[in-house]
């Protein structure tokens, strides 16, 4: 497994950690899927502070799926990115059908706990694989799930993947997490998935910009940290993070944009 496929196990241990702690997000399969596949984090990979954050960050991606489900009943959803997420059974909403999409080696250790079924399928998928992406099944609307990913794509790599999915859905919802060029140059020294081997990550200052010719247009931007999970915490751990996630310094290392077309 390449260092960037190595990433998924950050968020996979932030999601273990919380849910062993029965707060923000309970995760049964991250729990169980760590104490197989996981091994020895070190520096701010296994930081409590990240692993709040990589969990409010799933929660607030579960709890807009959800949303988006119950307005499109009929629906394909594409988590582009899965790693070894276990979202399509963590939400409440049904659906006709669910694809978890990631790289070839991801989806081999995905396959050692979940299962197809009728309405939920794997799929081995290169997001800057433009013929795979027009080869994906047939929806009117989309409900894509962009969790970690983008940081990993250049501009022109993300635009051609919006292309791609606008040329292939009528309907399009898509939240995606995004650096800044900022956060993405501070990376290099406050970035947990240094401690895996990634070394360049990109960002995103312009996203109407960058969308600008596209039939995609920028919906509005949501909190990774809303106040009712951040309340889920309790004494230091609640102001410390409070005072260092909430506020407008970290808005400019990181963003959640919503998009539609």
């Amino acid at each position: 497994m390449n260092e960037v496929n190595k990433t998924l196990f950050i968020p996979l241990y932030g999601k273990a950690f919380v849910s062993n702690r029965n707060i923000i997000l309970k995760d049964s399969d991250a729990e169980r899927i760590w104490a197989e596949e996981g091994f020895k984090l070190h520096g701010k990979s296994k930081s409590k502070w990240l692993a709040y954050n990589m969990a409010m960050r799933a929660r607030v991606f579960d709890d807009w799926t959800d949303l988006r489900l119950e307005n499109n009943r009929d629906a394909l959803v594409l988590h582009v990115g899965c790693g070894l997420d276990s979202r399509y059974r963590r939400i409440k909403q049904s659906y006709k059908l669910w694809l978890d999409c990631d790289l070839p080696d991801v989806i081999a250790v995905r396959r050692k706990y979940y299962e197809e079924t009728e309405n939920y399928r794997m799929v081995e998928l290169d997001a800057t694989n433009i013929p795979q992406i027009e080869s994906l099944l047939d929806s009117k609307t989309a409900i894509v799930v962009l969790e970690g990913i983008s940081m990993y794509l250049s501009n022109e790599q993300l635009y051609k993947f919006f292309r791609a999915l606008q040329n292939k859905y009528e309907i399009l919802h898509i939240l995606m997490d995004v650096y800044t060029e900022f956060g993405a140059k501070a990376s290099k020294y406050k970035n947990p998935v240094n401690d895996v081997g990634v070394t360049k990550l990109y960002g995103i200052d312009d996203i109407e910009g960058l969308i600008s010719d596209l039939r995609i247009c920028l919906k509005g931007e949501h909190s990774f940290t809303p106040e009712k999970l951040v309340d889920e915490l309790h004494g230091f751990d609640k102001k410390f993070f409070k005072l260092m996630f909430t506020g407008r310094i970290y808005g400019k290392i990181y963003r959640l944009y919503e998009l539609e077309m």
